[in-house]
């Protein structure tokens, strides 16, 4: 059983960090009723850096929620409700359990994991933490990313489910491990450019770092 634990949006805002200094950034999310999802993202939510998120393939930004508890034991502190910017936070969806590709129903729009998500800074910053995104890196427990394949309503109380499990069965965990840890491996990058429905930009990516390998 999958539920939907934090659901949140919010537009760029400037967020304060370390000693009065200053950055624009959408991942000050704020916990929300509801809202409609549409290609680009749901209406209400923003983001200040285009290059690294957003965009039809980052439309929807999924976090586990066990992660917390893991990150907080570790850190001795409490995370607040979409500490890590995400729009869905999730019980029983681990990055070694879904797979790039598969499809949700989240709520009245359907949803397509593309790539796992490439952790900021910012994360740091808005926790006040500055290990936690080397510990988010090492452990690939960064989140992923979806397209929205459907548009929709979705509410605070929506369900989540799968509706289609893809076929190479290529984790988002698998995904992080050969993007952070083994840029050479070139038989594994090869696997996952098999998953058609991956985000265009890890496309380019492993194809870059392929022929670099290769060359």
């Amino acid at each position: 059983m999958k539920e939907l634990i934090y659901f949140s949006i919010g537009k760029p805002k400037k967020m304060e960090y370390g000693d009065n200094k200053e950055i624009e950034t959408g991942i000050c999310k704020e916990t929300v009723e509801d809202a409609l999802l549409t290609k680009d993202g749901f209406i209400g939510d923003g983001v200040a850096n285009t290059k690294f998120h957003g965009g039809p393939d980052r439309a929807v930004c999924v976090y586990p929620y066990e992660h917390y508890s893991l990150w907080e034991k570790e850190f001795g502190q409490k995370l607040p409700p979409s500490a890590f910017g995400e729009n869905v936070t999730v019980t029983n969806m681990l990055e070694k359990d879904v797979h790039v590709g598969d499809v949700f129903q989240l709520g009245e729009a359907v949803i397509q994991i593309t790539q796992g998500r490439i952790p900021c800074s910012t994360i740091s910053k808005r926790n006040n933490n500055d290990p936690l995104l080397k510990r988010m890196v090492e452990t690939g427990y960064t989140g992923y990313l979806c397209r929205v394949l459907q548009e929709g309503k979705v509410r605070k109380d929506s369900s989540i489910t799968l509706l289609e499990s893809h076929p190479k069965q290529l984790s988002v965990l698998f995904g992080n491990e050969l993007y952070f840890h083994r840029p050479s491996d070139v038989e594994g990058m090869k696997r996952m450019l098999e998953v058609e429905e991956m985000a265009e930009v890890w496309k380019e990516k492993l194809r870059n770092r392929i022929n670099a390998a290769m060359s």
